[in-house]
């Protein structure tokens, strides 16, 4: 996304402040305000062998930034964090980027910023700019990412991210000697110039970025995220896969020649629970709902949804379109509750005089294939089910999880000509109603064909 915000704060920490303490209340930060603020989008912490530290932020807007920091600045949860820093140390500065941030596996970052030599071309700048990554920068082993931003007063940054200060510092040695390097170089006022190189700071991963990194897995290849499961007790209960670790290793040697995708479009995490909406191609391409239960930071069980991918529904909507953006974080629990409420009350018992209380009426989009949005479209698949003999049947609810503003259930019963069938359900809710519905809908093969005996619930 051109034009992000980076927000780049430096500091050191007070002199009785441990190293180890400050690392874990930085993280513990990020993931109890900052990533929670409306339109965050990347945070990374690092610090230079000086012990000067570094937070970069992306953000979307200028507007978001100010208004986290203006939180940030009044908000107890933070005060133990802030009283860390040596205040008098702390410098902060925003530009505008060229590209959105793409490095996650970076461990290592270089932080360049300077103001222009007077009467520079800004064109002519601009390209030579361009040219240092794809001529030297580019080239070297171990680079990530090269982002080029301005602020308001025109002082330029560059950042490069490394996979390892190794790969920097082979880098930095023939920079100089470049000519490319060179003509950027001249361009700089060195008197404004800074430079900061720092290692990132290593946090534990979150049992959702573990997920993440498991689905990503399919399209990296790297082996790594095979670790956050548990060898011993895994459980599964996709019936078309063996058991434990061995099974999963059996559906993987037996992919196609391309492989498997998967492409992330929503994650969330309820306790030890992290459910995901996913774009697979798997063995073709599918719509998936995943749920992941951890015990001590690995995943020991694991349930899933899977439907082919559909055309666009009547009103344009696809399975994977729609809202993204995590909110209302303090009402997670009574949104289950409605959600729960809507499913007992109006697809167990069929009091389909209630659909109103639980259902916006006027703001509802629907991302069922076959579904139009509003509660017409609701109403006029039910009639189209009843004049043709089918049945969508809900018997048994078994799971409700939900963060924020998104709650998932997965539910037992019958569907079509009455053949027993899975349904997993995402509601999106503003104001205690339900607003946005996508769902995979899959049938229970017979116990003959299942693969393991844990059953699909």
């Amino acid at each position: 996304m051109a034009g992000t915000i980076m927000e780049v704060t430096t500091f050191t920490i007070n002199p009785d402040v441990n190293a180890t303490d400050f690392s874990a209340k930085d993280a513990e930060v990020e993931r109890d305000f900052t990533s929670l603020q409306p339109g965050f989008i990347q945070r990374q912490s690092a610090v230079n062998d000086e012990g000067e530290y570094v937070v970069v932020v992306f953000w979307k807007s200028p507007s978001d930034a100010d208004a986290s920091m203006n939180k940030f600045m009044s908000d107890a949860s933070v005060a133990d964090y802030a009283n860390m820093i040596d205040g008098p140390t702390m410098k902060m500065a925003r530009y505008q980027m060229d590209k959105a941030f793409d490095a996650a596996s970076s461990q290592f970052v270089e932080i360049m910023s300077f103001d222009l030599v007077p009467g520079t071309d800004l064109s002519e700048f601009a390209s030579v700019n361009q040219q240092v990554e794809t001529d030297f920068t580019g080239k070297r082993e171990g680079f990530l990412q090269r982002l080029t931003g301005v602020n308001e007063e025109g002082k330029q940054v560059v950042a490069v991210y490394w996979s390892t200060k190794t790969a920097s510092d082979a880098s930095l040695q023939g920079f100089m000697a470049n000519p490319t390097a060179q003509a950027f170089m001249s361009n700089m006022e060195t008197s404004t110039m800074t430079m900061g190189r720092y290692k990132m700071l290593t946090a534990p991963l979150s049992n959702k970025e573990k997920v993440v990194a498991l689905l990503n897995s399919f399209n990296t290849g790297d082996q790594t995220p095979i670790s956050y499961i548990n060898p011993t007790t895994y459980i599964q209960h996709n019936l078309a896969v063996g058991d434990g670790l061995q099974g999963f290793g059996e559906v993987m040697q037996h992919a196609p020649p391309q492989g498997f995708s998967a492409n992330v479009i929503r994650a969330f995490e309820d306790g030890d629970y992290v459910f995901t909406h996913t774009e697979y191609d798997f063995f073709g391409p599918k719509a998936g709902f995943d749920i992941f239960r951890f015990e001590d930071g690995l995943i020991v069980e694991h349930w899933d949804n899977l439907l082919e991918t559909q055309p666009a529904n009547p009103s344009g909507r696809t399975q994977f379109d729609g809202a993204t953006e995590i909110t209302d974080y303090d009402q997670t629990e009574a949104n289950k509750q409605t959600v729960r409420e809507f499913i007992e009350t109006v697809l167990l018992n069929h009091q389909m005089d209630k659909v109103a209380t639980y259902i916006n009426p006027t703001t509802y989009l629907q991302h069922n294939p076959a579904v139009a949005d509003g509660l017409e479209g609701f109403g006029a698949a039910m009639q189209y089910f009843a004049e043709n003999g089918l049945v969508m049947a809900y018997d048994k609810l078994h799971m409700v999880m939900g963060q924020g503003n998104f709650v998932l259930t997965v539910s037992e019963g019958k569907f079509g000509k009455g053949d027993p069938t899975a349904f997993y359900d995402l509601f999106r809710l503003e104001d205690g109603q339900i607003v946005e519905h996508w769902d995979v809908i899959a049938g229970i093969p017979p116990k003959s064909e299942w693969k393991n005996d844990n059953g699909k619930f």
